[in-house]
């Protein structure tokens, strides 16, 4: 048996043992960081789940952390309006979050995407378009089966990527599979498996909450160019540039050691050492970056640390919980500081988004706006009918801006007044996790440099 059918039937074998003997859909409970995939476990009230394996995986729930959620009632309730009760449901019931699988492009997914379709998983993103004429969001016609020998590389930090940039740039482009971003979703929050990491082996897939997705296509990456992401741990919106396309430099920042070694073996897990080669490790700090590789980027992720809303929400402790706060009361002065970096890091012309995992506006659209009151170059762009038109079937889009949800309503996916970049809408977009619909928390914006 080959190693692509052994890792196909593994994952086969995972997933009948899940689902095929219980045709309903089965509730679910899991830990989440934002950026990574969720360590899932069945759960036992659920009618029809399995005994045994409910005895085998079932873990004692954790409680939300009292004095966080009165912050988020406190806040949230007026900058989101009548958003808030419904997102604040989802966000206390972990068995209604979902999740997405993102597939790996070098690896071949034929069995995986066969058996996420015979159980009811969808393309989150179904548009078609040719590598030549590349857009974000676009995917390769769905028989296209992208093929490339595993390999294993160790990634070493780098903390100076402008020379090997620089090398790059005269470098014969790579024969790699053409770029297509593939993640499917399910309306119900079902398992699909996750693969473990074998050296030697490519993984053929990624879990992750598919609203992260949506700062790497604001992004729209393309062949050729070099791209910084400058707080890249774990690695899973590295892993989606990727998808995209094949940059010249993919330059991934983190500066935290512990955070660095997972990042690098996420990298290590899902890409050939084709394209290996073009990818950096960098442990800068972020503050200071643009310092020194001024005007470099053709693009810049600047993924943020930041409240993280569905972690935070469970806190350890009561203690944990008012450190937390504290520390949240700091966090915008940073994320303003990793902005700012950013935008000198991009060459004029080019293009930095700016992302959250975090509904607070002082975290989100009032950064955006105290750097863009400091850098009359950076001019913010609408991402309304770009994204949140478009995937509004999808998630539950809400312009973020301040002093949002002091008039209670549910927004419009619709400009206002006709206008098409109204300034509410240039600052940012902010995915609201609600019913059926639980993707998010995820704040986006986008920032060119002008020229």
């Amino acid at each position: 048996m080959s190693k692509y059918m052994y890792i196909i039937h593994q994952a086969c074998s995972a997933w009948r043992r899940i689902c095929f003997k219980n045709p309903k859909p089965t509730a679910l409970w899991w830990s989440v960081n934002c950026h990574t995939g969720p360590d899932v476990f069945l759960h036992p009230n659920e009618p029809g789940a399995p005994r045994s394996q409910v005895t085998k995986r079932h873990r004692k729930e954790r409680s939300s952390c009292q004095q966080v959620l009165e912050c988020f009632d406190q806040q949230y309730s007026q900058e989101l309006g009548d958003l808030w009760p419904s997102a604040r449901a989802v966000l206390l019931d972990t068995h209604s979050w979902q999740y997405g699988v993102m597939l790996n492009r070098f690896t071949t997914v034929t069995g995986i995407t066969q058996i996420l379709q015979s159980q009811g998983f969808s393309t989150l993103l179904p548009q078609t378009l040719s590598n030549s004429k590349y857009q974000a969001g676009s995917l390769l016609p769905p028989d296209y089966i992208p093929k490339y020998p595993p390999n294993d590389s160790h990634l070493q930090p780098d903390n100076s990527s402008y020379e090997l940039c620089q090398d790059l740039q005269s470098e014969p482009s790579l024969s790699l599979p053409c770029p297509t971003l593939q993640c499917y979703i399910h309306p119900y929050p079902l398992r699909f498996p996750s693969q473990p990491h074998r050296p030697g082996q490519l993984k053929q897939y990624y879990l992750l909450n598919a609203a992260s997705l949506l700062p790497v296509l604001a992004l729209q990456v393309r062949d050729g160019e070099k791209v910084l992401d400058l707080c890249s741990a774990p690695g899973g919106k590295a892993l989606a540039i990727t998808q995209c396309a094949t940059p010249a430099l993919l330059c991934c920042n983190e500066p935290d050691p512990h955070r660095q070694d997972w990042l690098a073996k996420t990298l290590e897990s899902f890409l050939p050492q084709s394209l290996i080669n073009r990818v950096i490790v960098s442990a800068q700090d972020g503050r200071s970056f643009g310092q020194s590789e001024a005007g470099t980027y053709d693009k810049v992720l600047v993924d943020a640390p930041c409240s993280n809303d569905r972690s935070w929400l469970y806190s350890c402790s009561s203690q944990q919980g008012e450190q937390r706060l504290k520390e949240r009361a700091r966090l915008p002065a940073l994320q303003a500081q990793l902005l700012r970096s950013a935008l000198s890091a991009v060459r004029p012309g080019g293009a930095v988004v700016y992302s959250t995992c975090t509904l607070s506006s002082s975290e989100n659209c009032a950064v955006v706006e105290t750097v863009l009151s400091d850098c009359p170059e950076a001019d913010p762009e609408d991402l309304w009918e770009e994204i949140a038109i478009p995937l509004a079937k999808y998630f539950t889009f809400s312009p973020a801006h301040p002093g949002h949800g002091q008039t209670p309503h549910k927004p419009s996916l619709q400009p206002e007044n006709g206008t098409l970049s109204s300034y509410r809408h240039r600052l940012g977009i902010l995915v609201v996790p609600q019913p059926g619909k639980t993707w998010g928390p995820m704040f986006l914006s986008r920032i060119r440099r002008k020229k």
